[in-house]
């Protein structure tokens, strides 16, 4: 049997109970539909830096006790080549294949239904996890801001989770707008601080971390080694984690063939200016050494004396801002990729319904209710975006993939844009992001392992149940089918 036949079932399942909406029935499809031309370039663009901004704020500078300035640096450059690299390729993959399946879709067509079933659920881990982990991040910031008295637990985890998924089920142009009033805010913020921090930058102090002369290639400026510099990957990664879910909103934008590439590079170069603003002024003002360890450290840095001022206050009501932006576009993406996952059965059909308002609500609420119990339950933020992060690189290097994949194998498809670089561009992220995906079992070895556990029986649901129930009406599986159809045709 070809691949990618047994999408042609689109027979209601036998095993099902044939209620409304069951594939082969007229209304299957028009119960399952978002809301069309809700984004432009405009909240395309704040989006993209919505599900990063916060990583500007917290969780990079960890990455200085891994690698040292130097070697923090070169991972930080690395893995900005590698975004930069796979965002290219993403865009012109989403102007080929415009539908909320993002990178699922783009699998899917490139490397078969395992191939697109692996990259979803490697993209779920993500969007999953990453919203719980900030949820207690936000918890720890509510309490130490000392904001209506609250301490961090699941009373502002629920408020989270409830408010946030709220304000997206109202309606996704609704949503879009208030994240990028928030994001604004959050950016607005960076730069003031940027601007601060610089007038006490001081280039003596990049190198104060302890060398270990332990270990091979140390100096001042690698203080772990050569080694230290592959640690401090998953960091590096940070600046710029979340920006290829961009195209998740492609069924819900203007033109999304012209709209979604421009809006990814622009986001990819906002994000790219920020990282390096904020990396060398926070490190610069007081070394790497006072900031490596802590929860904000770009409050710390405002702080020589650690007596708080003004600006290192509204730094730090910025930083809140900054993790609600990112917690907030993060749960549009989850919900936007276990909709299209659901929708083309490869996930419980009933997650892709929508809502008069075309809300996926289950698609919203499902992950939300998952990701607010495992807050409560662990308040291991940490942990939580280590294991995002694992899931993230398995996503980036399948994506790479189907660029280099349809590249080769379908050199005459209609691109609307095509990628700079091409198949040079591409194999670049491949090749980094397999790196990184290593490099997690250097800095979690748990979370590596917690995430393979997910995805076995993730797999093991696939490999025995719904891939043999895929609903071939679904415009991933329709858009793969044709190019089966088509491939055929030419042996023929």
């Amino acid at each position: 049997m070809a691949e990618g036949t047994e999408t042609s079932r689109t027979a209601p399942d036998p095993g099902s109970s044939g209620g409304p909406g069951e594939p082969g029935e007229s209304g299957y499809l028009e119960r399952r539909t978002l809301r069309r031309g809700s984004a432009g370039p405009l909240l395309l663009t704040g989006l993209g830096v919505a599900y990063v901004v916060s990583g500007d704020f917290s969780g990079w500078n960890f990455g200085l006790a891994e690698g040292g300035f130097g070697g923090l640096a070169i991972a930080a450059v690395l893995m900005g080549l590698m975004y930069t690299c796979m965002v290219f390729a993403l865009a012109e993959l989403a102007a080929i294949l415009p539908t909320a399946g993002g990178g699922y879709g783009f699998a899917r067509r490139a490397l078969g239904p395992w191939g697109g079933f692996l990259t979803g659920t490697a993209i779920l881990i993500e969007y999953v996890l990453a919203p719980a982990a900030i949820s207690i991040f936000i918890g720890d910031y509510v309490e130490s801001l000392g904001l209506f008295g609250l301490e961090s637990g699941w009373p502002v985890y629920l408020a989270c989770f409830a408010i946030f998924i709220g304000i997206h089920l109202w309606g996704v142009g609704e949503a879009l707008r208030f994240s990028l009033i928030v994001t604004a805010i959050a950016v607005a913020a960076l730069l003031i601080f940027a601007a601060a921090a610089f007038t006490e930058f001081d280039s003596g102090s990049l190198n104060d971390i302890a060398v270990d002369h332990s270990a091979f290639g140390a100096n001042s400026w690698l203080p772990f080694g050569l080694l230290g510099i592959w640690a401090a990957f998953p960091f590096g990664m940070w600046f710029f984690l979340g920006v290829e879910g961009v195209p998740l909103a492609a069924e819900e934008t203007r033109e999304p063939a012209r709209t979604l590439p421009k809006a990814m590079a622009c986001s990819m170069g906002i994000l790219l200016l920020l990282a390096l603003l904020t990396f060398l002024a926070a490190t610069g003002a007081r070394g790497p050494d006072a900031v490596q360890d802590a929860g904000n450290p770009l409050v710390e840095a405002l702080q020589p004396d650690g007596e708080p001022t003004t600006l290192s206050r509204v730094v730090n009501y910025a930083g809140l801002a900054g993790l609600v932006a990112s917690f907030f576009s993060l749960i549009f993406a989850g919900s936007r990729q276990l909709f299209a996952l659901s929708r083309a059965g490869y996930l419980p059909r009933f997650l892709s319904l929508t809502s008069r308002r075309k809300a996926p609500y289950l698609g919203l609420l499902v992950p939300g209710a998952i990701g607010f119990g495992l807050a409560a339950w662990s308040g291991d933020g940490a942990r939580m975006l280590n294991v995002a992060v694992f899931g993230a690189t398995i996503s980036y290097a399948l994506m790479s993939l189907s660029h280099i994949v349809l590249r080769r194998r379908e050199p005459g498809l209609v691109r609307p844009y095509r990628t700079p670089g091409g198949l040079v561009t591409s194999s670049i992220a491949f090749v980094l992001a397999c790196l990184a995906l290593l490099a997690t079992f250097l800095v979690d070895k748990d979370a590596a392992f917690i995430a393979l556990g997910v995805y076995a029986v993730a797999l093991a649901y696939f490999a025995f149940y719904s891939r043999h129930r895929l609903v071939a009406s679904a415009p991933e599986e329709e858009f793969a089918a044709l190019a089966e159809a088509e491939a055929e045709l030419s042996r023929d």
